[in-house]
């Protein structure tokens, strides 16, 4: 299963819901988008050593999930069938959605517009 950045923060808040999604899956990715934007958001936070100190203690066991060629491709076929069928989705979202499909796993967030793109299972809570 694949981590979007909603699902990463409420992962770390123990949201109940969101643990008990994270917990059915045999593994864990973290797109290094969704690593970007949550450390952009923690740097923020007045809990950002706490904050931290959980991440590099998650990034133990979570893959992280570069961009390559293959998601470059991966990315211009999501973004096109977007563009046609009139429902894009925010930038980083894609790129996101690309992994999803390069890696073949689900997506945990909470956003529905992921569920535009074709291919892609989104579990939510």
């Amino acid at each position: 299963m694949i981590l979007d950045t909603n699902s990463l923060s409420a992962i770390a808040e123990a949201e109940p819901h969101a643990v008990a999604a994270f917990s059915q899956a045999q593994s864990i990715a973290i797109p290094v988008i969704v690593l970007g934007e949550y450390l952009f958001g923690i740097a923020q936070s007045n809990r950002r050593l706490e904050y931290e100190k959980w991440v590099r203690h998650v990034l133990r066991t979570f893959l992280v999930l570069t961009i390559g060629a293959e998601t470059a491709v991966k990315y211009a076929d999501v973004r096109l069938e977007l563009k046609r069928s009139g429902t894009p989705i925010p930038s980083n979202d894609m790129w996101i959605a690309a992994l999803c499909r390069q890696h073949a796993l689900p997506l945990l967030s909470r956003d529905r517009h992921f569920d535009s793109v074709r291919g892609l299972r989104r579990v939510g809570w």
